[in-house]
């Protein structure tokens, strides 16, 4: 029996029988290691050697920056200003709910994060002002997808190890325009719903409060504006730039919004460091996996084997996309980024999608992946905060779906959407 059907066989073994995605990816390393005739040790070695990155850094500090943004007041700050921008329009909270994970997911670079703060503020006052739960649960997970699109990312960052070496500088550049099409598309497929079943407005409040709701508004929004502006003109690194993060968030919940205690960091800290554990520990053992594949050539019969399918790059682009999407309801997307970016991204550049393209592409895609059954992580956390069931959700979740798919095949056939900007500021 060949190497890579053990190892794949092994993997889809597991992972149907309910183990957690890391030790399936860890166990079926070491077992198609020990069937190769190799040492166990060679698959400790190649984990190691997958956290050995400077740049990782960078995840568990964003990851900090985050919740310490969800916890000091980022979070309801934003809603406010939302509210400001659009609360006027018909379905104005609609709206609202998706300009903020758009202003939210630029500075916490998480999807989950985006659900899990700004849903208890969004979800209720939906309901209460009228807004089917189901439909008010559907939209925020939607919206929450731009967290991984709109920078800071960490996502970004564990494709650009998983690439080799990709600039984070302009893939975040270059998530902007994709990222800001999904918050557009979500909006007028809530607008279409809102005039049809009669969604109300929201007036918009006085003067002097408009005017202070944009100053702390723009405060917080300041941080993605700092973070990657620095970066792609080159002020500091990726991981700097987590750094700072960590530092801009935490002066705005101490000192300037107030709404932080020294008490509260303690357990802001050992509720990251689970997170950050977490998916540490998927990178690690997703790049054992990912070495065997690539010793095995698994990506190069992958690849000949999509080739031989068709020579047209517009139809070898769709199925790839057909391919993420269904991983992306199946695995979570740090695992999928390091496990298919080997394999994948040879058969892209071949059909001519530049590995920047490609990298937002396979996160829109994985997006589209939370947001579905049965595995959609945001999903389950969007009805836990809804309390409603992922059925009911999934059937809400059908009317945005047709937007996120537009943006993806956009994004996929028109390359400047994403090189627009990295070509603009990054020499």
């Amino acid at each position: 029996m060949s190497p890579a059907v053990v190892l794949v066989g092994m993997f889809l073994v597991l992972a149907f029988t309910g183990v957690p995605i890391a030790f399936c990816l860890a166990v079926a390393s070491v077992v198609t290691t020990w069937y190769m005739g190799f040492p166990a040790v060679v698959v400790a070695q190649r984990i190691a050697t997958g956290l050995q990155s400077f740049p990782l850094i960078a995840i568990p500090l964003f990851v900090l920056a985050g919740s310490i943004m969800a916890k000091g007041g980022v979070a309801r700050r934003i809603v406010d200003f939302a509210y400001i921008i659009v609360g006027p329009f018909r379905g104005g909270l609609a709206m609202v709910n998706c300009i903020q994970s758009m202003l939210f997911g630029g500075v916490s670079g998480s999807a989950i994060a985006d659900i899990s703060s700004t849903g208890p503020i969004m979800i209720p006052m939906m309901k209460q002002k009228g807004y089917d739960n189901e439909f008010a649960t559907a939209l925020t997970v939607a919206s929450a997808t731009q967290g991984i699109i709109i920078p800071p990312s960490h996502n970004m960052i564990i494709y650009a190890m998983a690439a080799g070496g990709v600039s984070v500088g302009q893939l975040f550049l270059a998530g902007y325009i994709p990222g800001i099409m999904i918050g557009i598309g979500l909006m007028i497929t809530s607008f279409i719903i809102a005039v049809k079943r009669g969604y109300p407005r929201e007036k918009r409040p006085p003067l002097n409060d408009c005017v202070r709701i944009s100053v702390d508004g723009i405060l917080a929004v300041l941080a993605a504006v700092i973070i990657v502006g620095g970066i792609a003109f080159g002020i500091f690194t990726a991981t700097e730039a987590s750094a700072i993060a960590v530092v801009y968030a935490t002066f705005l919940g101490l000192f300037v919004y107030k709404e932080l205690k020294l008490r509260d960091l303690w357990p802001i800290l050992v509720e990251s460091v689970k997170t950050i554990s977490t998916v540490l520990f998927l990178i690690a053992s997703a790049s054992a996996f990912a070495w065997l594949l690539t010793r095995l050539q698994v990506p190069t019969m992958i690849m000949r084997s999509m080739l031989s399918i068709t020579s047209s790059p517009i139809i070898l682009l769709l199925l790839i996309n057909i391919l993420l999407v269904i991983l992306g309801m199946l695995m979570d997307v740090a695992p999928l980024i390091v496990i298919t970016t080997p394999i994948l991204l040879p058969v892209v550049t071949a059909a001519g999608m530049s590995p920047v393209t490609f990298g937002i592409v396979l996160l829109l895609n994985l997006g589209i992946g939370l947001t579905t059954p049965p595995v959609g992580t945001g999903l389950f956390v969007g009805c836990s905060v809804g309390h409603t069931t992922v059925e009911k959700t999934s059937r809400a979740m059908v009317a945005f779906w047709p937007a996120m798919i537009i943006v993806l095949l956009l994004t996929t056939f028109i390359p400047a959407l994403t090189t627009f900007l990295p070509s603009l500021i990054v020499k």
